[in-house]
């Protein structure tokens, strides 16, 4: 944790950078595989009931802890083999908005496009702020197979307090606070939302847990830092990634311009370099069934 200690001390220092992704005008081009993936989708949300009325299974999910605790997700098991799952926040605070209005972009579309050159799946923790500045890109996002995207809070606001100096949502607040984040997602169009969770900061205690536990998620963490926030060296993030990967991985990064600015390097480095050794690639849903 202490890598990402810093990391996050860095982030706060400079007030939280927004992290997005996906594509600037919300256009796969005809070239692009993601057009004929969208093509394809099912036209049904991922839970629920199919056009016959057959019941459609949803996304895995954890059982509650002890005491009716949110439950928390950090890696797969041991049967989950030579997987690992690639993980994008795309952070947006609700008060930064006229930041995004005066021509700051908190998407990465080369980054995301790179995903679909590649081919690999992935799962972006996206806030329901961010979700409302770009709902073309949120929705192009949510109906492309190849990705999924999971609940990263509203507006990136810490559930304890404490946390690398982000503002605090309240006790009473929380489980409100990311069905207002799913009701953005759904507003935007997107169809293959998850009902996973990831806590601003990564910071979270049973406090918390015990709040979110109305919303029925699950807590998704990680155990591979990769480090690419305000990172100017992408060798070194894709080093941290490929030194920390092991069967069954879950790595944490980030999709901005400014505030990850070389991600989309580190990944052009690091998916030839796992798939070299064996790995594939997939979203937590599948990493979640092992």
């Amino acid at each position: 944790m202490t890598r990402y200690v810093r990391v996050l001390a860095a982030l706060a220092v400079l007030s939280v950078a927004l992290t997005g992704c996906g594509d600037g005008d919300g256009k796969p081009s005809a070239a692009d595989p993601a057009a004929a993936r969208s093509a394809t989708a099912s036209a049904s949300p991922s839970s629920g009931a199919g056009s016959r009325g057959t019941a459609v299974k949803g996304p895995p999910t954890l059982a509650p802890a002890a005491g009716g605790l949110t439950p928390v997700f950090e890696r797969g098991g041991a049967a989950a083999g030579k997987t690992v799952a690639l993980t994008f926040d795309a952070d947006m605070t609700a008060d930064q908005g006229p930041r995004a209005a005066s021509g700051e972009r908190f998407d990465n579309p080369s980054l995301i496009a790179l995903l679909r050159r590649l081919d690999v799946p992935a799962t972006v923790f996206m806030t329901g702020r961010w979700a409302e500045e770009y709902p073309t890109q949120a929705k192009e996002i949510g109906n492309d197979p190849l990705f999924e995207i999971a609940n990263h809070s509203y507006s990136h606001y810490a559930f304890t307090a404490d946390c690398y100096g982000l503002p605090v949502v309240g006790e009473e607040s929380m489980a409100s606070d990311v069905q207002r984040a799913f009701t953005a997602f759904e507003k935007a169009g997107a169809r293959n939302v998850v009902p996973y969770f990831r806590f601003p900061g990564g910071c979270y205690d049973d406090k918390a847990r015990r709040a979110l536990a109305p919303a029925k998620v699950t807590a998704v963490q990680w155990d591979v830092i990769s480090g690419d926030a305000f990172a100017t060296d992408a060798e070194a993030v894709a080093r941290e990634v490929l030194t920390g990967v092991k069967p069954g991985s879950l790595v944490v990064m980030h999709c901005t311009r400014s505030a990850a600015p070389v991600t989309e390097d580190a990944v052009r480095q690091i998916v030839p370099e796992l798939r070299k050794r064996g790995y594939r690639f997939v979203k937590v849903s599948e990493l979640m069934k092992h």
